[in-house]
């Protein structure tokens, strides 16, 4: 009895911490896989929304069953850049050495899902009346075959509906296809050309 008067949302005031941190950490955990929710999506701040949002974006575990780019491809990348700063040419991780096809591959697909997300969220902004914050939540969440919902969905119109639909297919086979794509079409050159480097930055 104590125990569901302690997780009851009719008792929780102002002074329930305990329950509000599991709530916290429950939405913290969800938009990475489940997409499930115990608190009114749409009435969330701007911040914690773009917080979930990029929790969308990333995903869970790789060879899990969530979308996003998955952990694992932002781990890589942070090590490239880690690497970078560093001033050293190639990657290293806990004694090894990462192959620059798994570089280029996070790259290609950290490149492909960002220009998915940017093209549908303009799409959508051109075509419905809601704002940049609430579009792009619902791209990043059918994208990444989250589930979560700001409550503007039913009240899309059918294109942008259709839209949605797409990414959420796409989401869920293809970040997989295309990474499983890019091993496979690996192949070596037979000749090179001259190196040269543009000017960065």
């Amino acid at each position: 009895m104590l125990v569901l008067e302690w997780f009851n949302p009719a008792t929780l005031g102002p002074l329930n911490w305990p329950a509000k941190l599991i709530d916290g950490v429950f939405h913290g955990v969800m938009p990475r896989s489940g997409g499930f929710n115990v608190v009114d999506v749409g009435a969330m701040d701007e911040s914690t929304l773009l917080v979930t949002i990029m929790l969308m974006f990333v995903g869970n575990g790789s060879a899990g069953t969530s979308g996003g780019i998955k952990v694992a491809t932002l781990a890589v990348i942070f090590l490239v850049v880690w690497a970078e700063i560093r001033g050293h040419t190639q990657v290293h991780v806990f004694g090894r050495r990462l192959s620059p096809g798994a570089i280029r591959e996070a790259l290609s697909l950290l490149f492909l899902l960002m220009t998915v997300v940017v093209v549908s969220t303009v799409a959508l902004l051109a075509t419905t009346p809601f704002d940049v914050i609430q579009v792009l939540f619902e791209v990043v969440s059918a994208s990444g075959v989250v589930g979560l919902s700001t409550g503007i969905t039913p009240e899309l119109p059918s294109a942008a509906q259709l839209l949605l639909v797409v990414l959420m297919v796409a989401g869920r086979i293809g970040p997989i296809t295309f990474a499983s794509a890019l091993a496979l079409r690996e192949r070596r050159r037979r000749y090179d050309f001259a190196e040269s480097r543009p000017i960065i930055g």
